[in-house]
Formats: C-alpha cells, structure tokens, sequence
C-alpha cells in the first residue's frame, strides 16, 4: 500500500523506512550509478532502489523494484544479499523543514544483466556505470552508495 504524501510524511517523521537498494555491476565490474531526482540524496549519483510498502512482501517488492529502476522485475534467484545497511537523512523526501529521514536497507547485489538502454527516468535524471576506483573518489556519488564498496563501513549494520 503506497501512502499519501502527507501520511508517508507522517511516517518518515516518526518510523525508520525498510528499503532496498540494488548493486548492478556490467561485465567490467563498473557499478550502475543513477543521478537522483528526490530527496532524499537529490542530485547525487546513487546505486538505484526503493522502500518496501506497507503489507508488500520483500518478493513482491524486489519484484516492482526491479521493474521500476532497471525495467525488469526481479526474484531471489536473481540477486546476491549483501547485508543490512543504514542510511540516516538530515532532510526528507518532502523538504520539510527539521525532519530526517532514516533507512534501514537491504543492500543486493543483482546478478541479471543490465544494459543503459532499458533503465526507465522516474527517479534518475541519468544513468551512468563507474568503476569502483572511480565512484569511491567522486565527490559527485553519495557516501552511502561508496560504502557498499568500502571495508568496515559505518553504515554497514549487519553482514552476513
């Protein structure tokens, strides 16, 4: 169930999210970088993802999120679980002032294909892959998105 805007505030202001973010490498091991249209993390270069709704099962999810970032849906067999990340937000998805935002993300690693030509513009305002090396010493990809690709982040709260 997808909220109104001013209820999904209401829970942003109170509760942390469940979310789930995808890591997609091409055949060089370059990253799948998408340029954010929404808060949180507008304007940066993030690895691309989506919350879980209320009553969706993490199938289901994995499924519309797959669909509605890389245009294709995804199942369990398609991705790797890499781990239970934190993302904490000083600002929220509606600019209201002195409300954060925190995310509780179940980072996968996505072991389908994907190419730049299928990716669809809802939530990115471009598509781009970089190399690790590359991404870790942007000041354009966001901390968070480098973590997945750093040793003893701070951000990373469980791993398997």
């Amino acid at each position: 169930m997808k909220l109104e805007d001013k209820d999904f505030l209401q829970v942003v202001t109170n509760t942390p999210l469940v979310a789930i973010d995808l890591i997609v490498k091409d055949e060089r091991g370059a990253v799948l970088l998408g340029l954010r249209k929404n808060r949180p993390a507008q304007g940066f270069w993030f690895v691309p993802g989506g919350r879980i709704y209320k009553d969706e099962r993490v199938v289901e999810a994995l499924a519309r999120i797959g669909r509605d970032e890389l245009g294709i849906p995804l199942g369990p067999e398609d991705i790797r679980f890499l781990g239970v990340f934190e993302h904490l937000y000083e600002d929220n998805v509606a600019g209201a002032p002195s409300i954060s935002t925190h995310y509780v993300v179940l980072g996968c690693e996505v072991l389908q294909p994907v190419t730049l030509e299928q990716l669809p513009f809802s939530q990115h305002e471009d598509w781009r892959f970089l190399s690790v090396d590359e991404l870790l010493v942007s000041k354009d990809v966001h901390p968070y998105t480098k973590a997945y690709f750093k040793e003893n982040s701070e951000t990373l709260a469980l791993k398997r």
